[in-house]
Parts: C-alpha cells; structure tokens; sequence
C-alpha cells in the first residue's frame, strides 16, 4: 500500500493536523482516531468529507477506493439529525 499526505480538521476549523495515512486506512478508522485524539463528543455521529472534491466518504471504503490523493483536505462533520 501506499502513504498519502493529508490534512484532517475540524468542521469548525479549531482543530486541524497535517498526517501520513496508509491509503488501505478507512473512513471510519480516521473518524474514529479524530474522535479519540482530539476528545470529539462520542455522542455524536460523524460523517468525512474531502472538502477538496466536495466528495463524502463512505466508512467502510479505504482512502485508495476513494480517490484520496495527498494534499486533499479532509473535514469530520458531525451528522446533524433534524427533529
């Protein structure tokens, strides 16, 4: 597998760190690491966009299988539920 050089944020901006991820790493697996490192309400379901192509991740899907390439932007959104 292959590195790719990535910068993940916040959706507020406040918090933003500039990493080397394998591209076999998923979605959920950033979320999850963004939730634990930054101390992210846990109660809060999070969605990963790559705000360089307006593209949402699925979870699942590894960084490869979605188009990621170094140098994108990636964005943890909380899911806002209406209601």
């Amino acid at each position: 597998m292959s590195d790719i050089h990535v910068i993940i944020r916040t959706a507020d901006q406040t918090r933003k760190a500039e990493v080397t991820l394998d591209s076999s790493n998923t979605g959920a697996d950033i979320i999850q690491a963004s939730v634990d490192n930054w101390t992210l309400p846990t109660d809060t379901d999070y969605s990963l966009v790559n705000t360089t192509s307006g593209k949402t991740l699925t979870p699942n899907s590894s960084l490869g299988d979605s188009g990621i390439k170094s140098g994108d932007v990636l964005e943890v959104q909380p899911v806002l539920v209406a209601g």
